[in-house]
């Protein structure tokens, strides 16, 4: 296997990956919560997931990725206070929750499809995993890592150690499940204790989605409640992946809170490491400012399709950033993007159908920057070095199906595309020498019929001593 350089979070450096088991890869990433439709920041952060997956499968590596789906328990704080965002969300349209995840998992699929994202080998809905929460949280309470309150059963970070080891903040200034309220007003021993299990009780107390548990407050019959939105994620893993796993992935806002609970959840629970490797992408800005919904920059991929861009165009857009880079977003660079990437394609075009042999060389400069910290856009500053180089039109074109497999920008959908021009070429070959035989022999009617088909098939016929001369 090639050696892998990667940046793990963990440990705030790169590292060489080497798997828990060869040829194999475990990888998490953590998925969007389906009450709206995901912004193409939260796409950005898919594609950067998708090119680590398809970097892996580029290895040969046997890739058992899962991207969940949170339906539950995702408040609207990210902490531990406010309503259930798809609860919300279900209120305000007067529909089911179940049906609000449905409607929004749809049009996030549909999107991913659109910008060539690989599928996961399992893409579970948290509400599906209810039974394996809370079997986690018992363990949690057993082991005395977590204790019981009116309104919610709590993780004692106090009991954990390095509790802040990720997120490397001072442990008063590390927001996790930090109140506005006071302590008591939750029933908190330590203001950064975070919630396990929430009671159908308090602000909580007209929750849509609940289930009973073996957990008891004086303030609901049969432990009704539902899960934390940290707990969700350790529970998915251990279920479908095990105990520990090679990478655990998502964006950098993550650090502080949610993946700092998962850690110390999972590995009080399980005795063990939850990731050997963590990684984070960075945000993506609008005009180099934070996305934001009031202000109306929150794109859809829909919206950019409305204003007249390729999807493809923007995954062509996202490439041209490191993933640990913040990318500033504007119509003026994606429109960039659009034609550089039409460019490339013309260019691919001409170069025919036929596919030959991959370059050697151009692989090794490719896999260099690939394999150091997935650096994709330095492996697509390679695309003009092909086009120049004195390779066969059939070698450019293999070496740079090749890549593309990592790229994932469809350059195969291309081929049919050479092979019409390839066609069209031979015909209008043909067309000339007909051209110039009936001119030969002075059958000038022949001669105009055949450049008045020329010029409909889109060419400006002029004759020289040098014979037919055409231009577009």
């Amino acid at each position: 296997m090639k050696k892998i350089l990667l940046y793990n979070t963990l440990n705030r450096k790169k590292e060489e990956f080497k798997p828990l088991k060869s040829g194999e890869l475990s990888f998490y990433y953590c998925g969007p919560t389906v009450y709206w439709t995901q912004h193409i920041g939260n796409l950005r952060g898919s594609v950067c997931a998708d090119l680590v997956h398809r970097t892996f499968k580029y290895l040969n590596y046997e890739v058992s990725m899962v991207r969940n789906y949170t339906d539950v328990g995702h408040l609207v704080s990210d902490e531990d206070e406010g309503e259930d965002k798809i609860e919300k969300t279900a209120k305000k349209e007067n529909v089911s929750p179940k049906e609000i995840a449905d409607k929004y998992i749809k049009v996030y699929e549909n999107d991913i499809a659109k910008i060539n994202i690989l599928e996961p080998r399992f893409k579970p809905r948290a509400t599906e995993y209810i039974s394996e929460m809370i079997d986690l949280v018992q363990v949690l309470v057993a082991k005395g890592y977590a204790y019981s309150s009116d309104l919610a059963i709590y993780f004692d970070i106090s009991k954990f150690k390095n509790y802040t080891a990720l997120s490397r903040q001072k442990i008063e200034k590390n927001k996790s499940g930090a109140g506005r309220g006071a302590i008591s007003d939750q029933g908190k021993k330590n203001q950064q204790d975070f919630a396990l299990w929430f009671f159908k009780a308090g602000e909580h107390k007209n929750a849509l989605q609940f289930w009973a548990s073996p957990f008891f407050s004086p303030l609901v019959e049969s432990g009704f409640g539902f899960p934390g939105w940290h707990l969700e994620c350790s529970a998915m893993i251990k279920s479908l992946l095990g105990n520990t796993i090679d990478i655990h992935m998502g964006g950098v806002e993550h650090v502080s809170v949610h993946h700092t609970n998962e850690i110390a959840q999972s590995e009080a629970a399980n005795g063990v490491k939850l990731a050997d490797y963590w990684i984070h992408n960075e945000h993506l800005l609008v005009n180099d400012g934070k996305m934001s919904k009031s202000q109306g920059t929150s794109y859809s991929l829909s919206e950019i399709e409305e204003k007249g861009f390729k999807v493809l165009a923007l995954r062509f857009f996202f490439l041209q950033a490191h993933y640990r880079s913040k990318q500033n977003f504007t119509f003026e660079a994606l429109k960039a993007a659009q034609k550089g990437l039409s460019n490339i394609e013309n260019k691919i075009i001409k170069l025919g159908s036929k596919v030959g042999e991959v370059s050697d060389d151009f692989k090794k400069v490719f896999l260099k920057d690939l394999l150091d910290d997935f650096n994709l856009p330095k492996t697509l500053a390679i695309l003009s070095e092909i086009f120049k180089s004195d390779l066969s039109n059939e070698d450019k074109l293999a070496t740079i199906l090749d890549f593309d497999k990592v790229w994932g920008l469809n350059f195969c959908n291309l081929l049919k595309r050479g092979e019409d021009k390839e066609k069209l070429s031979d015909e209008v070959d043909k067309i000339i020498k007909e051209r110039e035989a009936a001119r030969e022999s002075k059958d000038f009617e022949k001669s105009d019929e055949l450049r008045l088909k020329l010029e409909k098939m889109g060419y400006k016929v002029e004759d020289s001593l040098r014979g037919t001369v055409l231009k577009k």
